[in-house]
């Protein structure tokens, strides 16, 4: 009754009050637009995170601000749980195996769009030199969340997907540094040093990895010598967050720790400390996480423009627009051959598939928030602002909603309806054949008339084997459908392993893990085994 009589004065507050409710209204917008999307096929062609930017785009032209949104809202409350999603669904293995064009575009990358919008926007635009550093290092930062999206409905080819994903998620971190970095520059408060700049660059990201190293490893450990699905499932989240902090804390970039502790968690402390049932659980948490908080996050970025300031400085961000795409190309073609030179044929990034990399190289709410963290006493912050948005909207408005048809016109898209085909038969042949093992059970136990059970059992077998046919057909006619159920049963197979290791240390019969021996024996495609 203390507590009830406490929490009255609390609930009477008019500020909880109307954040209350205008989290609600954000809420009950950006959930009924995103439903709304996958209700009517007329919207179903456009991804649902630009959905909800062209809402907030009308909501401000009507002068609607359904909430202030400030940079700690993203960078500390909003960009944690979306790195640590996409970090814990990146394939460690086909990360290693595309690391190269990864690392470039990710770092050599944003120092060539940094230097060239800040060259740009002073030589063709009249920007002072703090306006174009700090547009340039803002706008380094991709952030293809709606591009990633529409290339794993559409089955896009694993390696684009997996490039594009590395990139944008090491990218992000270096992006933020290079902020940092530029920052005191532009304010004034230091001179541009290239060996002390490199030198705190290494010290950001080596804390950064450090920390999150640290804390994955250490909840890959910690997992192994228990198995309850929510407690799990909460560590993962208190470490997103927890991880973020600490090493923002101890002078580390939080982005690149996110990441680090995301990649060891979904690759090794899935596998040894959580089995299947888990590991479904916390996927499907953290699927949810990101549902949410992008349908937050582009309602909100829609919501805060401010279109007196872009039609002010629309000179400045053609400018910056005509400059990022140059540097884009220049960094993706460029690296790339250099890429595939490195690397050989088997790892070519094709010029089909660096014409879809450039184009969909977005800008979203990571360079959002930088620009909105420019300090107040910066002159030109509006300015920064204003570009960085223009920019961000042309990105997300044109390239985003052209990628799809770029994809059809370079005839890239993917074999994702005969996959998904492959993946009902599969479930048929599982279901049936387990229909038949019961018949069978039935029939030795003479539980029914033997002969009522056998002409059962002849109508499932003719089902099943007509869906083995139908298997069959679909193997022969498509390598890729051979690739993608080899690597079914090739992580099917790694998982029972680890689980069984998993289950041997819960019992207290092992002390530490083993290291799986499969991994190293199982071709990773059923050519290979021949």
């Amino acid at each position: 009754m203390d507590f009830l009589i406490a929490a009255e004065p609390i609930l009477e507050d008019p500020t909880i009050e109307a954040h209350l409710r205008q989290f609600c209204l954000v809420l009950s917008v950006s959930l009924g637009v995103a439903t709304l999307s996958r209700v009517f096929s007329v919207l179903r062609n456009i991804p649902y995170t630009l959905l909800l930017l062209l809402v907030g785009l009308g909501l401000a032209v009507l002068d609607v601000r359904l909430i202030n949104l400030s940079p700690q809202l993203i960078l500390f409350i909003f960009l944690p749980p979306l790195l640590f999603e996409a970090a814990w669904n990146l394939n460690w293995t086909r990360l290693k195996q595309y690391s190269v064009p990864v690392v470039l575009y990710a770092i050599v990358g944003v120092i060539i769009c940094v230097g060239s919008l800040v060259w740009g926007l002073q030589a063709f635009a009249g920007a002072s030199l703090a306006t174009a550093l700090l547009v340039g290092a803002s706008l380094s930062a991709t952030d293809p969340v709606s591009v990633v999206a529409l290339f794993r409905e559409l089955g896009v080819d694993k390696k684009l997907t997996t490039v594009m994903e590395g990139e944008s998620l090491f990218n992000d971190g270096v992006a933020v540094v290079a902020f940092n970095l530029v920052l005191g520059i532009a304010l004034g408060l230091e001179q541009f040093d290239v060996s002390v700049t490199i030198a705190r660059f290494l010290v950001f990201v080596g804390v950064g990895i450090s920390i999150g190293g640290l804390i994955g490893f250490g909840l890959s450990f910690l997992t192994q010598r228990f198995d309850i699905p929510l407690v799990e499932q909460s560590l993962t989240l208190v470490s997103a967050y927890g991880t973020y902090l600490v090493a923002e804390e101890l002078g580390g970039s939080g982005v690149i720790a996110v990441v680090t502790t995301g990649l060891i968690l979904g690759n090794f402390g899935s596998r040894i400390g959580m089995n299947p049932r888990t590991r479904l659980v916390v996927s499907e948490f953290w699927e949810f996480v990101s549902f949410f908080i992008n349908s937050i996050v582009f309602l909100l970025i829609g919501d805060q423009v401010r279109f007196d300031g872009l039609v002010e400085e629309l000179d400045k961000i053609v400018v910056a627009i005509a400059i990022m795409l140059a540097a884009r190309a220049v960094s993706v073609y460029g690296l790339g051959f250099i890429s595939n030179a490195v690397t050989g044929p088997e790892m070519d990034l094709p010029i089909k598939g660096q014409t879809v990399l450039w184009w969909g190289g977005l800008r979203g709410s990571v360079s959002v928030a930088l620009a909105l963290s420019v300090p107040a006493v910066l002159g030109d912050r509006q300015e920064v602002i204003a570009i960085v948005f223009g920019v961000m909207l042309f990105t997300l408005l044109v390239q985003g909603l052209t990628t799809k048809p770029l994809l059809e016109y370079l005839e890239l898209l993917g074999d994702q309806p005969i996959k998904l085909a492959y993946k009902q038969m599969t479930a048929q042949r599982v279901a049936l054949t387990r229909v038949m093992n019961r018949l069978d059970e039935i029939k030795t136990n003479q539980e029914f008339d033997p002969e009522f059970v056998g002409y059962q059992m002849a109508l499932v077998e003719g089902q099943l084997s007509e869906v083995k046919e139908k298997m069959a057909k679909l193997e022969q006619q498509n390598d890729s459908i051979r690739e993608f159920a080899s690597d079914q049963l090739r992580e099917e197979l790694l998982a029972i392993e680890a689980d069984t290791y998993a289950e041997f240390i819960r019992a207290g019969q092992l002390k530490d893990s083993l290291t799986p021996l499969l991994d190293g024996v199982l071709p990773d495609r059923i050519g290979e085994a021949h």
